[in-house]
């Protein structure tokens, strides 16, 4: 169904339109039977990516979602009846102001009228771990917005996105003094990893909340495309890429030293590290299973599918 503009179509407001998540709303929406009006929020309306939603019928509105510009983050939110809210902890790495401008998200939303809200949120890896790790900020900030939804009875579900970005230098495979390549992290081989392609099938899980007949406020969605130890995580990209790939156990200091290396700052060098050193002993989502994919518009891709359609030119270098 071709986006429109008839005031009969509900008015969604999409947060993060012109990244991955955001992007993959948009996308989801756009494939569905059903006619949508949406409204994106970008800081440039001339970059690519805005234009191109522009192009595809997209209400583009420029405006700066941060706390100090209250007034008109709140007249974004006017007239949509559905909303989805994303932050991005790593454009600033502040923990304490993630969660603030999450709240404010939810806050002018509401006020503006909306009557669904899908929230990008993680489970907090300090209370999973039970204070054993209480540094994975990128994780607990989000888990703090998630908490507030609830306590004020916000229309919210939470749909938090399995692990995607993987192709990335700090967690892709690296090679070892004798040349040959190993994905290097501080779980065991064995540990289960959920893993997305967000830019095309996170939008689904939230196309599918925003049309149940009922909305499940207060619940919450885990998505993974599929669910892979890390051993056969790096055997796949082996397979595909026609390189041998092992995989490595290290300790969480000699992951925490990788990070570090490559220029990230200590405290995010120990967030990432207490991240996987909680993931290999409570699991990414903890106890709880991740979502069924039944209901979604279409299966989506496995880890393979992923490989497949990433650049490893890299390790040719």
């Amino acid at each position: 169904m071709t986006i429109t503009d008839a005031a009969s179509a509900p008015l969604v407001a999409v947060v993060g339109a012109t990244g991955i998540q955001g992007g993959s709303v948009v996308k989801a929406l756009e494939e569905s039977d059903k006619a949508y009006r949406i409204r994106a929020f970008t800081r440039d309306a001339s970059k690519p990516t805005a234009l191109g939603l522009a192009s595809r019928g997209v209400e583009v509105v420029n405006v700066s979602l941060v706390l100090e510009n209250k007034d008109k983050v709140f007249e974004a939110f006017q007239g949509a009846k559905m909303v989805f809210l994303v932050t991005n902890f790593w454009e600033h790495a502040d923990p304490g102001r993630e969660t603030a401008e999450a709240k404010q998200l939810i806050d002018a939303a509401i006020a503006g009228g909306a009557e669904r809200i899908v929230w990008s949120g993680l489970p907090s890896y300090d209370k999973l771990s039970g204070g054993k790790y209480p540094h994975v900020y990128h994780f607990d900030s989000k888990a703090a917005a998630s908490d507030y939804a609830r306590q004020i009875g916000a229309p919210v579900v939470d749909i938090q996105a399995a692990g995607y970005g993987l192709n990335n230098a700090m967690l892709r495979p690296g090679k070892l003094a004798d040349g040959s390549l190993a994905l290097q992290w501080c779980v065991a081989p064995t540990a289960l990893f959920p893993v997305i392609d967000a830019a095309n099938d996170y939008g689904l899980y939230v196309r599918q909340v925003f049309e149940l007949p009922v909305f499940p406020s207060g619940s919450e969605v885990r998505t993974a495309g599929e669910l892979i130890t890390v051993e056969e995580l790096a055997r796949q990209i082996g397979e595909v890429t026609g390189k041998q790939v092992a995989f490595k156990q290290i300790t969480g200091e000699e992951f925490g030293g990788k990070i570090q290396a490559l220029g990230v700052p200590p405290h995010l060098a120990e967030d990432l590290k207490e991240c996987f050193l909680s993931i290999a002993e409570y699991g990414y989502y903890g106890a709880k299973e991740i979502s069924s994919h039944e209901g979604l518009a279409r299966k989506p891709r496995t880890w393979k599918d992923i490989v497949e359609t990433s650049d490893w030119s890299w390790m040719e270098e």
